[in-house]
């Protein structure tokens, strides 16, 4: 029998509704079990509680009790902001300066969702300055330019993958190539290094934990891998191929169902799913048709996984409702659009690139939307945060704080 659980980020000031990192507090797309959608919107849409002027930047925001942590691109410099999560005023800020370009004309600001952890808040930024401030003040406690000490390609897009937590260190898809640095484990309180592994180059998704059998893994999707490592010494205990040369990315998080792992790509790369063992892999299939997703991370719910098959500029993207254990397409809903995901309450919010918010009832029977609304009018790529019944959601120049939970 196998026993599994998804390791949570361990921090004893979060609360219930706190949104701390990317894809939420287990880092799976899922809201907690008390937080509430309301089943329709306004004619126009969930109503807005605030917004205000951001920067550039791919980055969702992070929420921990009624602080809202923003990282956006402000001139020359990357700017992590705090701002009152009821309000949206802003509490302090804390820039550092960047001359990033991105190869996409698109957005030069950083991509990696800010994580908080404690009484700290960690940004990485798209030239790999990594920095640990206070929550509080916003004072950087300590900094590491990875992509400079351990000579890391700059990339395409820069630095993409939001770093994760793992009890007192933070790792990094660093994808340097000093000394095997393609995952680097820092000191959560120092910023000192404590491992290093692998000369795996970095790629756009972002690692998650897991404890299965009583073996804990840190999962990481690398450039032209995916691997397990002991999250307390970098021990690298499986691999294999995942990835094409060329102009591909791997962009979306790793995720872990009953003792099973399941990472999804585009480009002809496909998705793979496979048994954790504690120093292998079991690969029970490897498909290009089942679920295909470019960057956006498929969500599960009751043991099926909700994604997108497809890619952002193709029309005929689908999104799905797959069985992985029997490879059975339950429903597919064709030339859905993409965009990102979040799972509550029974229902699923996908904002889609196109500004769009939309909203059904998960059913592993049919796709039965509920509501529909434009929120932005430009391009949109940074995961939205639920926290509280409000949903965070920016483009590349708006942050808005919409209600979506319930009336009051």
């Amino acid at each position: 029998m196998c026993v599994m659980c998804v390791v949570v980020l361990s921090a004893s000031s979060l609360l219930a509704g706190d949104w701390p990192q990317i894809l939420g507090p287990n880092r799976d797309g899922l809201a907690a079990a008390d937080e509430k959608l309301a089943d329709s919107w306004p004619k126009d849409g969930p109503p807005v509680i605030w917004q205000r002027d951001v920067g550039g930047g791919f980055a969702g925001v992070a929420v921990a009790g009624n602080t809202a942590i923003v990282f956006h691109r402000v001139g020359d410099e990357e700017v992590a902001e705090a701002m009152d999560a009821k309000t949206g005023t802003t509490k302090w800020k804390a820039g550092s300066p960047t001359t990033f370009s991105s190869g996409s004309s698109d957005d030069q600001g950083p991509r990696c969702t800010p994580i908080i952890a404690g009484d700290r808040v960690f940004v990485f930024g798209a030239q790999g300055t990594l920095r640990c401030l206070d929550l509080k003040t916003g004072k950087k406690i300590w900094q590491r330019d990875t992509h400079a000490e351990f000579k890391a390609p700059e990339g395409y897009f820069g630095a993409g993958s939001s770093p994760l937590v793992a009890g007192d260190k933070l790792l990094v898809n660093v994808g340097g190539s000093r000394g095997g640095a393609g995952i680097v484990a820092f000191d959560l309180a120092t910023g000192k290094t404590v491992w290093q592994a692998t000369d795996e180059a970095a790629s756009y998704s972002s690692p998650v934990l897991a404890t299965v059998d009583g073996t804990k893994h840190a999962l990481f999707v690398t450039r032209m891998k995916t691997v397990s490592l002991d999250p307390d010494t970098g021990k690298v205990r499986f691999e294999f191929p995942f990835g094409k040369r060329g102009p591909t990315v791997n962009g979306a998080t790793p995720i872990v169902l009953d003792g099973h792992l399941l990472v999804s790509a585009h480009y002809g790369v496909g998705a793979t799913f496979a048994k954790i063992g504690a120093t292998a892999a079991d690969e029970k299939w490897n498909s290009d048709d089942l679920i295909s997703s470019q960057y956006m991370t498929p969500l599960v719910q009751d043991g099926l996984v909700y994604g997108i098959h497809g890619q952002e500029r193709v029309e005929d993207s689908e999104l799905r409702c797959l069985d992985p254990r029997t490879k059975r397409i339950l429903w597919s809903k064709p030339s859905f659009g993409f965009g990102t995901m979040i799972a509550a309450d029974g229902k699923m919010l996908m904002l889609t690139t196109d500004g769009e918010l939309i909203l059904w009832r998960t059913d592993s029977r049919r796709y039965q939307e509920l509501a529909r609304a434009r929120i932005f009018k430009s391009t949109t790529r940074a995961l939205p945060a639920l926290s509280s019944g409000n949903l965070f959601a920016r483009d590349s120049r708006t942050l808005k704080c919409l209600q979506i939970g319930p009336t009051k």
